[in-house]
């Protein structure tokens, strides 16, 4: 029997302290995940009301199918910054006349829709996820332009924007644009650019130049529906494709255009009936990572909550037992796994990654790594033994694989062994993390000691007595900022990563992601990994 039995005793005393230390982890990101969903603030959500207008989020939820989920991306973008977390943008991945779709929905509460320099990011991310995976992408559209205090970090890089509309359109990935607000200046090129224009009656506005600017650079007298209305670009300039008399009328129009898209995954979907949930309880999950990292845990209690049947064919498992590798289905789709048993990667966990990492493309199965690693081994004994070549092994197979990546950070995420498990430097399709979850260079302590280490030698080299008081200041600052840079908020904040989510979710999340991933062809390298030192 290949299915895997759970140890976990839900009566012990530790799995009832790291359920309740998930459990408050999870009550605060609700809070910033709240702070999200209140945009612009009362005030400015009560004006936009009184104008009839949908919010964005009410502007997907017509659009998307009834009673289908929409998995949000980077809902916490912009979070630590001065800008409104959440970047006044929304992204995501929902489902439109049966077919998976990239939207994007400006939030014209915060600041009018503006775009800051996270904005940016996040919507850039958005067209990367809808060009690796092949998804239509529809832009929900009512945005000022550019937040002009911040023109400096936006308009250059901001060009690519329009650059990946023109790009996902000569892939043949649809880009459907439906106005209902200011799209104006640079911003009237999302429209320009985008294959399908729906706009709406005396609410869109797009323009290269407002009635301000016109009278400044021409002396022409002209208002806002002679420039740029959605009457006149549907008679008169042709950019409209289709005139809605309103909102949900524009968004009723956009469902059509999905679905005469003439779009079928490149991969057809598993039948339902045919997948078997996990035998074990998905909300245990909540009490198998211990709240202090550095304390080990099995990570195959996580892979028996979140696969089909909790069936799993372990790769090597007397082998490099400090990562779990091994075969198994999430939602149907078949998907190798690599999880990180006890943190530390050594020379043959490196070597059996590798190995594996090669199968899965072979086959053409995707990879989903579950984070929990310190990095590779140092120390004489591992350096001489070729750790450094292992791991760039390891490095290597990652870096050249082509089929899809799936990423969770469960705990520790630190150093090299990110990378070699494919953090976000190495385009995963997809990368999450959990309320647990920390990613820095090295642990706080371990940080803030090495510093201590080489300021002392170097007081020593002088010939200069140590500050002993000064160092104790010192590491405690540093262990401070590295513990508060490596949390999990901080760092979905400047989006590396796609969300913080609960990990009673993470095999819905990981489904979702298995289905877009599988619109696109999945075809792994054959060769083609550069060269491996033995």
């Amino acid at each position: 029997m290949t299915v895997l039995r759970s140890a976990l005793d839900t009566t012990a005393p530790e799995y009832a302290a790291n359920r309740e230390a998930m459990l408050a982890k999870l009550d605060a990101l609700e809070a910033e995940h709240a702070k999200a969903l209140a945009g612009g603030g009362e005030k400015y959500v009560a004006r936009h009301r009184g104008r009839g207008r949908l919010l964005a989020r009410e502007r997907i939820e017509l659009l998307l199918d009834p009673d289908t989920p929409f998995l949000e991306l980077s809902p916490l973008a912009a979070w630590g910054s001065d800008h409104t977390v959440g970047a006044s943008l929304v992204t995501g991945i929902g489902v439109v006349e049966g077919v998976e779709c990239l939207i994007t929905a400006n939030d014209p509460t915060v600041r009018g829709g503006a775009s800051n320099p996270w904005t940016l990011k996040k919507a850039l991310r958005a067209n990367e996820i809808a060009r690796a995976n092949r998804l239509p992408l529809v832009s929900l559209v009512e945005s000022g332009g550019a937040d002009l205090p911040s023109q400096k970090e936006i308009f250059i890089p901001g060009g690519a924007l329009f650059r990946d509309l023109t790009r996902l359109s000569e892939a043949g990935i649809p880009t459907i644009a439906v106005v209902f607000g200011n799209s104006t200046a640079g911003g009237a090129y999302v429209p320009g650019m985008s294959d399908h224009v729906i706009m709406v009656d005396r609410g869109a506005k797009v323009f290269l130049g407002g009635p301000p600017l016109v009278r400044m650079a021409t002396g022409e007298e002209a208002d806002d529906e002679e420039l740029g209305g959605a009457d006149m670009h549907a008679r008169v300039s042709g950019l409209a494709d289709h005139f809605a008399v309103d909102e949900p009328d524009a968004l009723r129009q956009a469902r059509r255009v999905v679905a005469r898209l003439n779009r079928s995954k490149a991969h057809p979907a598993p039948d339902p009936a045919a997948v078997r949930p996990p035998r074990h309880d998905e909300d245990e999950l909540l009490g198998v990572v211990p709240g202090d990292l550095k304390i080990p845990f099995d990570p195959r209690e996580v892979i028996a909550r979140i696969v089909d049947d909790s069936d799993f064919d372990e790769f090597k498992p007397l082998y490099g037992t400090s990562l779990t590798t091994g075969w198994a289905t999430l939602h149907g789709y078949p998907v190798g796994i690599l999880a990180n048993a006890r943190g530390v990667l050594f020379s043959q966990e490196a070597q059996k990654a590798a190995q594996f990492i090669q199968l899965a493309n072979q086959r053409d199965i995707p990879l989903l790594f579950l984070h929990n690693t310190t990095g590779y081994m140092v120390g004489t004994e591992y350096e001489q033994g070729g750790i450094i070549k292992h791991g760039a092994m390891m490095i290597n197979a990652v870096s050249n694989s082509k089929v899809p990546h799936l990423s969770v950070l469960m705990g520790a995420s630190y150093g090299a062994g990110h990378y070699g498990m494919c953090g976000r430097a190495y385009d995963p399709r997809f990368l999450f993390a959990w309320p647990s979850a920390k990613s820095a260079v090295m642990g706080p302590r371990q940080l803030a000691g090495v510093l201590s280490i080489v300021m002392r030698e170097s007081a020593a080299a002088r010939g200069r007595p140590y500050d002993e008081e000064g160092d104790a200041a010192l590491r405690a600052m540093v262990e401070q900022q590295i513990e508060a840079e490596s949390l999990p908020v901080f760092l979905s904040g400047r989006l590396y990563d796609d969300g913080v989510i609960d990990p009673r979710d993470t095999r819905t999340v990981l489904g979702m992601c298995l289905s877009a991933v599988h619109s696109a062809p999945v075809a792994g390298a054959r060769g083609g990994f550069g060269v491996f030192r033995m």
